[in-house]
């Protein structure tokens, strides 16, 4: 039998225009919302407080639009330096209770409280954590209680702002399962449709939905997600996962020492798309590229590029790569390349700024990008190429 775990979530409510609720007095009891570029009128709502959601206001929407739903709103742009010395304090009272908190985003992470069952009940516990935040640095927060993350994760969102929910295995019967599959933790917006078009609407059809079908559709994650819909998740709370996240990369020895710059791209391209594939199955994003090049005489170099946006298609990962080989390559043959990602986080807590414009371009892109890697799993990684890379160079 296994042991019993107490497990704590907690999501920081409306983050950023919290902080600076909190910052500036004057703006409690009022629509607030945080927008990209708040000077434009083509910038997005990134979040809103409370006030400003009743309204209608919602995050990615143009900012003209929630204006006109609410135009007594209040918009700012995201102060960094409050949000980060709020995050370092909230995750300071977080560890004065444990030691074992994982952060996963600048306001959200778990907490292992199985030291005190017996000692709290875990309502209370949580009760103080709540208002010990609420007082310290007056900003709102919601709880969920579980004996595993997924499920803390789930309780967490059940009950916003200021909520504190309780999330059994044996509630989620009643509790998790009528709840649309949209709304499971861990299931991509961009893949909804797909599940919905298998008959899987809820939470509770995945959860008794045939192995085999969610595995021929839906590959390994699939089966673990279906497992965590029946309320199984043993991944422990691991203090050091946010900051400690391992790289995920591929490298390659060529054939023969090369200058051939389309062997060399073309490697870089097929490189790029492995790294994509391993990233896409781990659900996770990057922010930052490394390569490696290794010379003809064995001499090795490497280098690596930050990206202000968290990144996982092959595009991305090749323009960043390439911009890399450029500025390192001394035009002497190549042996050996490699491309590694770094800096990862889970994709449900990468963050972008966006402005409507450049939010209205990815989401076109993903869809397409998503019809790709749909191909792809089906006939193979090169089944769609770009035009260049369909005729392979020769060694010269």
């Amino acid at each position: 039998m296994k042991p019993v775990r107490l497990i704590f979530h907690l999501d920081m409510n409306s983050f950023f225009a919290s902080v600076e609720i909190a910052h500036d007095k004057k703006l409690k009891g009022k629509p607030v919302a945080i927008a990209g570029n708040p000077k434009e009128r083509k910038g997005i709502i990134v979040t809103s407080s409370y006030e400003a959601r009743a309204k209608g206001v919602k995050t990615t929407m143009p900012i003209w639009q929630a204006k006109k739903l609410c135009p007594s709103l209040i918009i700012l742009p995201a102060n960094r330096e409050r949000i980060r010395l709020a995050s370092q304090r909230m995750f300071a009272i977080l560890a004065s209770y444990t030691p074992l908190v994982q952060q996963v985003s600048v306001d959200e992470g778990y907490l292992d409280l199985t030291h005190y069952l017996g000692r709290i009940h875990p309502v209370v516990l949580a009760g103080q954590i709540q208002a010990r935040i609420a007082e310290e640095l007056d900003l709102p927060c919601s709880i969920g209680i579980a004996p595993n993350k997924f499920l803390a994760k789930m309780a967490s969102d059940m009950k916003k702002p200021n909520g504190i929910t309780v999330l059994r295995k044996r509630d989620i019967e009643k509790k998790l399962w009528p709840l649309a599959i949209s709304e499971m933790h861990g299931i991509g917006k961009r893949t909804i449709e797909k599940w919905q078009r298998q008959g899987i609407l809820t939470i509770g059809d995945l959860a008794k939905a045939d192995p085999l079908l969610v595995k021929q559709k839906f590959g390994e994650r699939g089966l673990v997600l279906r497992e965590r819909a029946n309320g199984h998740d043993d991944r422990p709370v691991d203090p050091d996962a946010y900051e400690e996240f391992k790289s995920v990369g591929h490298s390659t020895t060529l054939r023969a020492d090369t200058r051939n710059e389309q062997i060399i791209f073309q490697t870089l391209a097929e490189l790029a798309a492995k790294v994509q594939k391993r990233l896409k199955q781990k659900g996770v994003m990057a922010r930052g590229v490394q390569l490696t090049i290794r010379y003809h005489d064995w001499k090795m170099v490497t280098r690596s590029q930050k990206v202000l946006n968290p990144i996982r298609e092959q595009a991305d990962i090749l323009r960043q790569a390439t911009s890399l080989f450029k500025k390192a390559w001394t035009q002497e043959p190549v042996r050996l390349l490699g491309i590694s990602t770094y800096d990862l986080i889970e994709q449900q807590y990468a963050y972008k700024q966006l402005d409507l414009f450049s939010y209205e371009k990815e989401q076109k892109e993903e869809q397409l990008l998503e019809t790709i890697n749909d191909i792809k799993a089906k006939f193979g990684d090169h089944a769609v190429q770009k035009g260049w890379l369909q005729n392979r160079g020769t060694e010269k």
